[in-house]
């Protein structure tokens, strides 16, 4: 177990890893403050594109966790490099929140709905039959179909609720043209993370509640995995899968009972 307390970085899942909704987990303060006091770089990786670093951090204020915004990335980060890395100052029609657009226009890609080079869908709540007759429209003319993060069902307060790749879905099924997903499991999402804390990918582990996103993502990467059960993901579930994390712990307190 000391390989893990011994790595010089973490890369961790947000939802079901360090909180639920609006409630952090059991030993996540702990956790994090070990994070800090031994110097360790991390971040938190999130297949959300819902919310900014500074939107994240001042949610977990919120919750009494303190977290400076630059510990924080998401897949609409990670998509708007991607784009910005394939076609430099394209242009995009975008179904999403404002976050998404902002992480966009930070990588100079900017809003045209006549002749975009892109369409890109994240999770949004303005979702409309409107928006998906356009992203079809301009589809079918050329753009080429993005989706922040290939998730077909998320957590939410309410429940579970849809995701990109369910919002996503009508768009391919009608143009029959498949989106590219940026988000977890894409190794890219995991190499944006491990760039952004100047880590290697044997000094670090990837810490997350999905066996399907979070561990998948790890070991294509060739990360050390550690499966907590404080999310999706039960004990029971890991069988279902061909591949296996190399760590199972309840949740990520744990960690501090291995010194």
């Amino acid at each position: 177990m000391n390989q893990i307390l011994n790595k010089k970085g973490f890369i961790c899942d947000m939802d079901g890893v360090i909180y639920h909704g609006d409630r952090i987990l059991e030993g996540v303060t702990e956790f994090v403050n070990w994070l800090i006091d031994n110097n360790k770089k991390f971040v938190f990786l999130t297949n959300s594109p819902e919310k900014t670093p500074h939107e994240l951090s001042m949610k977990l204020e919120r919750m009494g966790l303190t977290v400076s915004p630059d510990h924080f990335y998401t897949s609409a980060m990670a998509t708007a490099a991607f784009l910005s890395s394939q076609t430099p100052n394209c242009t995009a029609y975008v179904i999403g929140e404002a976050a998404l657009t902002k992480a966009l226009y930070d990588q100079h890609i900017y809003m045209n709905d006549v002749n975009p080079d892109y369409v890109i869908v994240g999770e949004t709540r303005s979702y409309n039959f409107e928006k998906i007759e356009k992203a079809i429209e301009l589809v079918n003319k050329g753009a080429k179909l993005i989706g922040t993060n290939p998730d077909i069902t998320g957590p939410t307060t309410r429940g579970i609720m849809p995701a990109t790749g369910s919002l996503i879905a009508p768009i391919e099924i009608a143009t029959n043209r498949k989106a590219y997903f940026v988000g977890k499991p894409n190794p890219l999402m995991l190499r944006h993370g491990l760039k952004k804390i100047g880590c290697h990918s044997e000094e670090i582990a990837f810490i997350g509640d999905r066996m399907d996103t979070d561990i998948i993502a790890g070991i294509e990467s060739n990360v050390d995995t550690v499966l907590v059960l404080s999310g999706v993901t039960s004990k029971d579930d890991i069988n279902k899968f061909p591949y296996r994390p190399k760590f199972v712990l309840d949740g990520v307190g744990d960690i501090l009972t291995m010194e």
